[in-house]
């Protein structure tokens, strides 16, 4: 829509033809408001995101728009965002469930095998661990967030905590391997969750269901800690598990507040998240 704009002595031409006619002041009043708003509403129509442009001219597509959103969110630019932005809930919607998600998510699991064999001196008494995140890293909440506009809009806690409580989360595959592939050596698998401890036997069925099983440690987020920041409750997950005797080669996360924090581990890995932030 294209705003036109009315020079101010129509306007006035147009008022000294309706008071020749003796019309009323209201109609006058209603026909002047009508020419200044159609400019305005033409100007706020025209705009979109495909508009957008940087300093230098380049032109941003609404595809580049959404895709330098996500990498932001993954090199955590973008931070506490509550929502996905309306006009890129469709790119996100698309990457989560495509092949390219799927492999960036190999990906990071590749390097955390190579890390893994190539720098990590495993002492093989027991105390060899690795920490791993629960929901979006071992099991899949796409399912939930695709009815509910892939993160785009904001988190019902009690329907996502309703939707956990089906166990029906599938495994994603990549964890999986990476999973069984570290018992198989020896290191000992601690989950650390900020689902909450009433969740416990519902979270053990589905990841035993899908084929995670033999962990040596899972720990659910209890009253005492719920009001704490998620960065500070793993924060203090960790600190226990070093107390116990645990050396920390490795984490396996899909938000920075799952592997970030003293102590730290040895080495970090992030999984691709672009749907929700979790501080």
């Amino acid at each position: 829509m294209i705003g036109v704009v009315v020079p101010l002595n129509a306007i006035f031409s147009l008022h000294a033809v309706f008071v020749k006619k003796k019309m009323g002041k209201a109609l006058w009043w209603c026909l002047v408001f009508t020419c200044l708003l159609v400019p305005l509403a033409g100007a706020a129509a025209d705009w979109n995101i495909l508009k957008l442009q940087t300093h230098d001219g380049l032109k941003i597509s609404l595809k580049n728009y959404c895709e330098s959103w996500r990498m932001n969110v993954e090199l955590h630019n973008i931070r506490e965002f509550q929502v996905v932005p309306e006009e890129c809930i469709e790119y996100i919607g698309k990457y989560v469930t495509s092949t390219q998600y799927k492999v960036d998510s190999q990906r990071a699991t590749d390097e955390c095998l190579v890390y893994l064999s190539t720098s990590c001196n495993l002492k093989k008494d027991g105390l060899d661990a690795w920490i791993f995140d629960i929901d979006d890293t071992l099991l899949s909440t796409v399912p939930y967030y695709k009815n509910n506009q892939y993160g785009g809009r904001k988190l019902n806690v009690t329907s996502l905590e309703e939707w956990m409580k089906k166990g029906n989360a599938p495994a994603l595959d990549h964890s999986l391997k990476l999973y069984n592939e570290l018992k198989s050596r020896g290191v000992q698998i601690l989950l650390v969750t900020s689902r909450k401890e009433h969740l416990r036997s519902v979270t053990v069925d589905n990841l035993v269901k899908v084929g995670y099983y033999g962990w040596t440690k899972i720990v659910f987020r209890d009253p005492a800690n719920e009001l704490a920041s998620v960065q500070k409750y793993k924060s203090d997950a960790r600190k226990q598990i070093t107390n116990e005797g645990y050396r920390i080669w490795g984490i396996l996360g899909d938000q920075y507040s799952s592997i970030e924090g003293i102590p730290s581990p040895k080495r970090a890995f992030k999984l691709p998240n672009p749907m929700y932030y979790v501080a």
